[in-house]
C-alpha cells in the first residue's frame, strides 16, 4: 500500500492521471439529478421567502386600511325654505282656581262631578254647619234684648230730660241716663255687627261656581269633615275656564321679527290631523329669557265648542312672511352632523379621502334638521355622527351602503 500511494504521488508530480482504487467516477445522470434537487431546493426557499414578503406586505396594507375609520355620509340637501316657524307649546285655561270652604261643619251635598260645565253662580255644594246656626241663633237673641234695652233707656233719659226742663232733677242726673242710653246703643249696634258676621259665615253654607268653566277636580265627597282653618284649608273643588285658552310659546331670540301683536297664528294638534285653529298673539313678556334665550308670547284661542283640552301639545306655525321674510333655497343637513367645538359649530365633510371640519353657521333649526346658511355646498358628503376625536386631514373611508345607495 504504501508503494501505490507514492506511485500515485509521483504520477501526479509528472501530470499523469492518479489511479484511483475502489472509487468510480459519478455517471452523467447522476449529476443532472443532483443538479435538479439543488436547483428545486433553492426554488421552495425562493418560493417561500417571496410568499412571507406577499403576506407581510398584505398584512401591513390590510392593517393600514384597517386604520381608517368607516364613515357614514350624507349629502347637505338643498331644500325650500319655509316661510312658516313652528315651535310648541302647551294650552292653558284662560282662569283657573281652586274652591275652598269659608266655613267649618260637614258636607251635605254636592251636586256636579268632574268634566261637568257650570254657569257662573250655579251652586256646587252645601255644607252642615250645626254649630254656626246655634250661633246665630244665640247672635240675634242677644241683638233683641239689646234692642230692648236701648229702648228702655231711650225712653228713661227721655222722661229725665223733661224733668230737666220742669227743674225737678238735677241736669247731672239726667246726663248719666242720656248716657246708659248711648252705651246701650252702642251695645245694640255691636249685636248687629255680629249678626251680620255669623249670616255672611251661613252664607258659605253654600259654593257656588264663581265663573262659567268646567270643573277639573272633586276632592270631597257628602259627610267631609269641612275645616275651614286648623291645619290648612282643603281644596272642595277645582275649576277651568275652558271657552277660551291661552298657549305660551318660547320664541328663539334669533325669530323676533315673527311676533307682531295682534297677528294671527295657525294652530295644529295631533288629535285633529289636517286641521287647523286659528289663534292671536295677545301679548308678550317683553323681555328675553337670558337662561333659554327666547321670548315668552301669549296666543289666545276660541274654544267655545270645546274641542281643544287644557293641557294638550300644540304647534304654532308663525306666519314670518308677514314680516317681509321671502321663502328661497337654502342647505339642510340633519342635526346629528355638527360637532360643537371650543371655536364654534363644525360639519366635517369628505373630501378627497379625508375628513375636513367645515365652519358653519346655522339658520334656523327644525329639531332633526338644521338649515345651513354658509360653509357648505351642494356637493358636500357630511359625514353622520362625526367621532368628537375627528380632525382635519384624517383619512376616512366611505361606508359601503353610501356607495352602493349612491350607485
Amino acid at each position: 500500500m504504501e508503494n501505490l500511494n507514492s506511485d500515485n504521488t509521483s504520477n501526479e508530480k509528472r501530470g499523469e492521471p492518479a489511479i484511483t482504487v475502489g472509487r468510480k467516477p459519478f455517471s452523467l445522470a447522476q449529476k443532472v439529478y443532483a443538479v435538479a434537487i439543488a436547483m428545486i431546493f433553492l426554488i421552495v426557499i425562493a418560493v417561500g421567502i417571496r410568499s412571507r414578503r406577499v403576506a407581510s406586505t398584505v398584512l401591513a396594507e390590510t392593517t393600514d386600511h384597517a386604520a381608517v375609520p368607516i364613515v357614514n355620509v350624507t349629502p347637505a340637501v338643498t331644500a325650500e325654505r319655509t316661510a312658516d316657524v313652528v315651535l310648541p307649546g302647551t294650552t292653558e285655561s284662560f282662569s283657573e282656581t281652586a274652591i275652598y270652604a269659608r266655613t267649618n261643619g260637614y258636607l251635605k251635598k254636592w251636586y256636579f262631578d268632574i268634566g261637568a260645565h257650570v254657569r257662573k253662580g250655579q251652586l256646587l255644594a252645601e255644607i252642615d254647619t250645626p254649630e254656626l246656626d246655634q250661633q246665630l241663633k244665640q247672635a240675634q237673641h242677644d241683638l233683641s234684648t239689646a234692642k230692648e234695652n236701648e229702648e228702655l233707656a231711650l225712653i228713661t233719659t227721655t222722661r229725665w230730660q223733661h224733668l230737666v226742663t220742669d227743674d225737678a232733677v238735677s241736669r247731672q242726673e239726667a246726663e248719666t241716663y242720656l248716657s246708659d242710653y248711648k252705651a246701650k246703643k252702642f251695645i245694640t249696634s255691636s249685636a248687629a255687627a255680629n249678626v251680620d258676621r255669623l249670616e255672611q259665615l251661613q252664607s258659605f253654607e253654600k259654593i257656588y261656581a264663581p265663573f262659567d268653566g268646567v270643573i277639573t277636580a272633586r276632592n270631597t265627597d257628602i259627610g267631609a269633615l269641612i275645616d275651614a282653618g286648623g291645619g290648612g284649608p282643603k281644596e272642595l273643588f277645582h275649576m277651568a275656564a275652558v271657552s277660551r285658552l291661552r298657549i305660551y310659546v318660547s320664541v328663539p331670540e334669533a325669530e323676533l321679527s315673527i311676533v307682531r301683536l295682534g297677528g294671527p297664528v295657525d294652530l295644529t294638534l295631533d288629535e285633529y290631523p289636517g286641521r287647523t285653529f286659528q289663534g292671536t298673539i295677545v301679548r308678550t313678556s317683553d323681555a328675553i329669557d337670558q337662561t333659554t334665550r327666547t321670548l315668552n308670547v301669549e296666543i289666545d284661542i276660541d274654544n267655545t265648542k270645546d274641542e281643544i283640552k287644557t293641557g294638550a301639545y300644540v304647534l304654532a306655525h308663525f306666519r314670518s312672511s308677514d314680516r317681509g321674510i321671502k321663502s328661497g333655497k337654502n342647505l339642510m343637513i340633519p342635526a346629528n352632523t355638527v360637532l360643537f367645538r371650543a371655536e364654534g359649530l363644525r360639519a366635517a365633510v369628505v373630501r378627497d379621502g379625508k375628513a375636513q371640519l367645515i365652519p358653519i353657521t346655522i339658520g334656523r333649526d327644525y329639531g332633526t334638521t338644521l338649515e345651513v346658511t354658509s360653509g357648505l355646498s351642494q356637493d358636500d358628503e357630511v359625514i353622520l355622527n362625526p367621532s368628537d376625536s375627528l380632525t382635519t386631514g384624517t383619512p376616512v373611508r366611505v361606508s359601503s351602503q353610501n356607495r352602493e345607495g349612491g350607485q
